[in-house]
């Protein structure tokens, strides 16, 4: 309806000066785009949707958003907007971060269609901007360059994203996480009856569990540990 604008939606007014008075705010407006994507996903999020969940017309969404894409920033930063930090400041970097990436896979769980809305954008909101200066402020004391802790901290964010997205994906609609375990074990069985791959079936040897699957939790928990520990050192050295 408009052109792309060239101004971040966080630097500009809440809405445009033109028009009657509003009836509602960017606030609700992410609210609507949110219940929306989670009870139907993201493509269930359109401008004219939003606008009909508020008893609107599409029209009236553009005094406070020109596009869809900003529509999507203002629901990213309000699930962000869920993370808490109350906890921190520990004096452990790695716990700081352990609880950061905890709360990131509960934010997943809890809306999946944030993979998807974060695939092809990476904004950074108020509430983004205050997850990163957390994240940083545990790292506070490391001995890293900034450079390092900075991609440290992306890369954890990735792996949360790609582990949440597993997580999701075993537990798909009429499969439940047992169901997709046994499957794959099944097949894994058969590739290595098949002695065609020595080295993974050594390694598959290795990682069997000795009493049942793994929690999805814990697994977690153990990957990121490492991949932090690996950037970063065990010590912090």
């Amino acid at each position: 309806m408009t052109d792309q604008p060239t101004t971040s939606i966080w630097l500009r007014p809440e809405r445009s000066g033109r028009g009657p008075a509003p009836t509602f705010d960017r606030d609700r407006l992410a609210a609507a785009g949110v219940a929306l994507a989670d009870t139907h996903g993201l493509a269930a999020v359109t401008m004219r949707a939003v606008a009909q969940s508020l008893g609107s017309a599409p029209a009236s969404l553009y005094r406070y958003v020109t596009t869809r894409d900003e529509l999507l920033e203002l629901m990213i930063d309000q699930v962000n907007g869920e993370m808490c930090y109350d906890g921190l400041g520990t004096g452990r970097w790695l716990d700081d971060l352990l609880a950061l990436a905890r709360q990131g896979r509960g934010t997943y769980l809890r809306h999946p269609w944030l993979l998807d809305a974060l695939a092809s954008r990476s904004p950074l909101g108020p509430e983004a901007v205050g997850y990163l200066e957390h994240a940083l402020a545990a790292l506070a004391d490391h001995p890293a360059t900034w450079r390092t802790r900075l991609e440290a901290v992306s890369v954890m964010n990735s792996v949360v994203a790609s582990l949440s997205r597993a997580e999701i994906t075993r537990q798909l609609p009429g499969q439940t996480a047992p169901q997709w375990q046994q499957a794959q074990q099944e097949y894994l069985a058969d590739v290595v009856a098949s002695g065609r791959h020595p080295y993974l079936t050594a390694a598959l040897a290795q990682a069997a569990p000795a009493a049942g699957p793994e929690p999805a939790d814990r697994i977690f928990d153990r990957i990121i540990t490492r991949v932090l520990t690996g950037l970063l050192g065990a010590d912090g050295v």
